[in-house]
């Protein structure tokens, strides 16, 4: 046995608690199945990386235990991970809400990990296919780059998303194997997708974006939106899919910094001759303006404000307030930037991340039934759990 610890899966998780076990003097091994670490790290943020959020708390995550990120969330915080950037000399900024990113790229954030991982003695093998992984005494893990044993064995494999980046699932259909229940997962964070007029509308508006309220019946966001040739996206549908179930409908206020009743009411006052576009058009993309238009009045294309009635300017209102729309799907797996659900949070320990089932056995990061907000919750709660791992290894 040439290791003490086994990590399978080099991204965010998996070479985090590779660091935490490595400085406790833990030999550790990290395996990863595509040509190089860290991929999801360089793709995040447009590039800049998303490390965390400052107003990170257990709120901003689902799972079906909503306590159980609580313990390892508060053990190791942003201002833990800001150190550690801070240590490396890695310039960064708050874009908005407590989204720290990095200023010049998402390399110096890898790059950073992989010279803690360096300096903590951690062996990295990439590209390394994994066959099968047996469990008497030790873990046994066969591989296309040879056998490697351990005392203990964490999956941090992440989670469906992206799979043109090397997810797989891998990490789920080890915890079957060791017999662990596991939660069904589905796409979050991701664009929805609609058919028929509403797919022929988004795609005339492709490219068009505002600021919105975006909602189920339980939870709204209200952040900006964006017509694609597909549907919606942006960061209100992104958030709103995590929570979205199919074949509900959504809602979107497209004016949630104002009471359009009251709005139209007093620009028929003030601005009698103007037609209702024009005075739409001043708070609203013109493009989405003539769209609902044609859609949903019509008949009040050429009338002067003053010529029309109170009770249809008042159901204009409703629908620029609750416009209800009924996505077909997500675009899935293929663009989320995570994956909901995972294996079941009852059979870990919420301290250490170790099965309650198989002593030595560790899960981290996303393969686990708990997911973040956008807004670099998902990879605090990849430092936080990793780091719960690494310092009980």
């Amino acid at each position: 046995m040439d290791s003490d610890v086994i990590v399978l899966g080099g991204g965010a998780a998996g070479l985090m608690c590779a660091i935490a076990a490595g400085r406790r003097g833990r030999r550790v091994r990290v395996l990863e199945g595509s040509n190089r670490i860290g991929k999801k790290i360089l793709m995040s943020g447009g590039g800049r990386c998303n490390f965390t959020n400052l107003h990170c708390n257990p709120s901003h995550f689902i799972s079906t235990n909503p306590n159980f990120c609580i313990s390892a969330l508060s053990r190791y915080t942003p201002r833990d991970f800001v150190a550690l950037v801070e240590k490396h000399g890695i310039a960064y900024h708050e874009k908005s809400a407590g989204q720290l990113f990095c200023d010049r790229s998402s390399k110096d954030i890898l790059t950073m990990l992989a010279k803690e991982c360096d300096e903590a003695n951690v062996r990295i093998v990439t590209n390394c296919g994994i066959e099968t992984i047996e469990h008497e005494q030790d873990f046994t893990v066969i591989s296309d780059k040879g056998t490697f044993s351990a005392q203990s064995l964490v999956i941090a494999t992440g989670g469906l998303s992206i799979p043109r980046m090397g997810a797989s699932d891998l990490g789920y259909r080890l915890a079957r194997q060791f017999g662990l229940s596991v939660r069904d997962t589905r796409a979050g964070l991701v664009p929805f997708t609609f058919t028929g007029a509403m797919h022929a509308l988004t795609e005339r508006l492709s490219g068009v974006s505002l600021r919105a309220t975006l909602g189920t019946r339980d939870v709204t966001f209200t952040e900006s939106i964006l017509f694609t040739h597909r549907g919606l996206s942006g960061p209100a549908a992104l958030q709103l899919s995590s929570y979205w179930l199919p074949g509900t409908e959504i809602q979107l206020n497209l004016l949630p910094d104002d009471e359009a009743r009251s709005l139209l009411l007093d620009a028929k006052a003030t601005q009698p001759k103007a037609l209702l576009r024009t005075v739409l058009a001043e708070f609203l993309p013109r493009a989405l303006v003539l769209e609902l238009q044609t859609l949903y009045w019509p008949d009040l294309a050429e009338t002067p404000l003053a010529e029309t009635s109170d009770k249809a300017l008042r159901q204009v209102a409703e629908t620029l307030s609750r416009w209800t729309l009924k996505p077909a799907a997500t675009e899935g797996y293929r663009t989320a930037e995570v994956t909901l659900g995972g294996i079941d949070t009852d059979e870990l320990s919420s301290k250490t991340m170790e099965s309650r089932r198989h002593p030595g056995l560790y899960c981290i990061g996303e393969v686990i039934d708990v997911t973040g907000n956008l807004g670099g919750f998902n990879f605090q709660w990849a430092w936080a759990s990793a780091q719960a791992a690494g310092r009980a290894l």
